[in-house]
């Protein structure tokens, strides 16, 4: 009788242990996702307080404050002025145009040629004077390291030469020179995981290089380039200096537009706000929508 009621203890004990286990792994997720989410949260609830609630640090609508929709207005975005006509709002929605062209082109190519200059460096050998493979791969991945205002005059004065200043095709040649080491540092170790007897049975089977490379390793890789894309797409999108630098009135962004609501008599936070919530808004759906795709790539490739 007392094995049976120390065995159930035993069990009590484990059972135990493994809820505290589990608590303490969702509670500090939880603390995380709260640390995490709070800039947004931030960030939207600004766009609709007053200057007073701003500087008081008020949090909680309808508590703290009550919500106004004065960051929305000098935008146009507010429903009482979606009928009207606004200038702002046009602004808006010209650089919002000018963003997602030039950073959706710029991830595209960058993706394309970073995964054939992946693909390349993970299947063949190469060789430039002392660098082998490693060496450009890493040398490829240096170039993060380079601060980008010592390029600032280089790239003025050969836009300027190029007549590539104020354009999106400017932009979208630097964007995609910028991602590119990124993105060909994650495709090369997304394809050096794919076994090459894919390829090898591929080419014994009657396809060639191309043929292997399109129909075997590429939905494999597929996962990986989603990823690729949706980093590049971050970070072409927040960029600010080179914007900043080389872009006036056709081709500028919406970081520029971010940043010039700062001037001699302050800043107008709920204004800085409203539009960062608005710049915000299409990378957290493009990654929620996104993100089913990878899970189904990789739910592919493991079939596959």
């Amino acid at each position: 009788m007392s094995a049976i009621f120390k065995e159930f203890d035993g069990e009590k004990q484990v059972r135990r242990k493994w809820w505290m286990s589990q608590a303490a792994i969702y509670t500090a997720l939880f603390l995380w996702a709260v640390i995490c989410l709070f800039p947004i949260y931030w960030t939207l609830t600004t766009s609709f307080k007053l200057a007073p609630d701003v500087m008081r640090g008020n949090m909680i609508p309808w508590w703290d404050f009550t919500p106004s929709w004065k960051g929305w207005d000098s935008l146009g975005f507010s429903p009482r002025l979606f009928g009207e006509v606004s200038t702002v709002r046009e602004e808006f929605l010209k650089r919002f145009w000018n963003s997602t062209i030039i950073s959706v082109t710029a991830s595209f190519l960058a993706v394309v040629l970073g995964s054939l200059a992946a693909y390349g460096l993970s299947r063949f050998s190469y060789r430039f004077g002392f660098m082998k493979n490693s060496d450009i791969s890493f040398f490829f991945l240096s170039q993060m390291i380079l601060p980008p205002v010592v390029l600032a005059l280089p790239f003025l004065v050969l836009y300027k030469s190029l007549a590539l200043l104020d354009t999106r095709i400017g932009l979208i040649l630097l964007y995609t020179l910028m991602v590119l080491p990124i993105v060909i540092w994650i495709m090369r170790d997304q394809f050096q995981g794919i076994p090459i007897e894919l390829e090898e049975a591929a080419l014994v089977d009657g396809l060639g290089i191309w043929g292997s490379f399109f129909q075997i390793v590429l939905p494999i890789a597929l996962p990986g380039m989603v990823a690729a894309f949706i980093l590049s797409l971050i970070l072409c999108w927040n960029e600010y200096f080179f914007a900043s630098l080389l872009t006036a009135t056709h081709a500028t962004t919406l970081p520029v537009m971010v940043a010039s609501q700062t001037g001699s008599q302050g800043i107008n936070w709920w204004t800085m706000a409203a539009l960062s919530s608005a710049a915000i808004l299409p990378l957290v759906i493009v990654a929620i929508f996104l993100e089913k795709y990878i899970i189904k790539g990789m739910a592919a490739g493991a079939v596959k």
